[in-house]
This record gives C-alpha cells, sequence and structure tokens, in this order.
C-alpha cells in the first residue's frame, strides 16, 4: 500500500481524534474537570453614583466580598461601557478602612463610641422628632403653612422612581418644605 504524507497526517489525525474524543467528553461532563478555587456569582445592579442608571454586573465569591464589577452588555442605557467610577467599587467595598459598625462622638468628647443599629436609628428619629416639633410652623401670616424649615431631604440618583415617591411622601409627611434630589444640584 502506498501512503503519501498527506494521507498518513489525515488518517494518524482521524485515529488521535476518535481515541481523545470519548475522554475529553468524559473529562468535560464532570464538575472536577476544571476545579474552580471559588465559587463565583454574578448579580446584575444599576451604578449607584449617578442618574444615569448604567447596568453593571458585581461577580462575588461565596463570603459576599466583590471580586469584580463590569458594564451589562444588556443594560439599555450604557450597552455594556462604563466609566471610572463603578469599577472602582471592588476596592471601596473590600478596603480595610471601611466603616462596619456604627461610631458616635458625643457632644463635646474627644473619643468615637461604637454603637449598634438600634440605638442608631432610633437616636435619629428621637432628634428628627424633637427638631420637628421645635420648628414647626402652622400659622405664617394668617396663612395655613404647616411645615418645617430646620430639616432638609436631599434623595440620591440610585433611588428608582418608587423609593422616591415614598421619600417624598415621607418627607411631606413631616413637613419638610426643602426637599430636592442630588441629580439636580
Amino acid at each position: 500500500m502506498d501512503l503519501s504524507r498527506r494521507d498518513f497526517l489525515k488518517v494518524g489525525s482521524a485515529a488521535v481524534g476518535t481515541l481523545l474524543l470519548p475522554a475529553t467528553l468524559a473529562g468535560a461532563a464532570s464538575p472536577s474537570a476544571f476545579p474552580l478555587h471559588k465559587r463565583v456569582g454574578e448579580t446584575a445592579t444599576i451604578c449607584p453614583y449617578c442618574s444615569v442608571g448604567c447596568g453593571v454586573i458585581v461577580a462575588t465569591d461565596s463570603t459576599g466580598h466583590i471580586l469584580n464589577v463590569e458594564g451589562d452588555p444588556d443594560n439599555l442605557h450604557n450597552r455594556g461601557t462604563l466609566d471610572s467610577k463603578p469599577l472602582a467599587i471592588p476596592q471601596l467595598a473590600n478596603s480595610p478602612n471601611r466603616l462596619q459598625k456604627v461610631l458616635y462622638r458625643a457632644p463635646n468628647s474627644d473619643h468615637w463610641e461604637e454603637k449598634d443599629w438600634d440605638w442608631a436609628v432610633s437616636e435619629i428619629s428621637k432628634r428628627v422628632k424633637a427638631t420637628r416639633d421645635a420648628t414647626f410652623k402652622e400659622q405664617e401670616g394668617g396663612v395655613t403653612v404647616n411645615r418645617t424649615e430646620s430639616i432638609a431631604w436631599l434623595g440620591g440618583a440610585a433611588n428608582n422612581n418608587e423609593d422616591c415617591y415614598l421619600a417624598t411622601k415621607f418627607a411631606r409627611a413631616l413637613g419638610i418644605a426643602y426637599l430636592e434630589h442630588q441629580a439636580r444640584i
């Protein structure tokens, strides 16, 4: 049998491929074929930095640490592109300098105290109520105004319509006259 070099390469390649194909398919089907060091989950979210609402895909490990941030190609606002601000999220979220607890410094004190969240929320509520009660105006120049001018409300760009609606209703119920949004400032 006369076998040319070209025919030898064809037959040899087919034989090697036939022998390796079952091993390749079996190895790809098993989860231990490519062991990962960490399980990574991806979550689609919205960038919190400006009012555009760019889509962001955040990759986290099993402990919740942010590993990577990239643009969401399915988002209509940015089509996968991002500016530099959301790309810094892993550095900010995983920084050892990031505060994890409530720190409170009492008036005329020279040091900070750690407090729990329940204390902080109730203290803020008490102070808002005390300020509102002390500065609430019902009448001004014979006209009913029902407002306080000592408290302001500032919304953020990451709020959606429902958040803004509820925040506006809450602020108006308190009688807050100075109600603004970050995108308008």
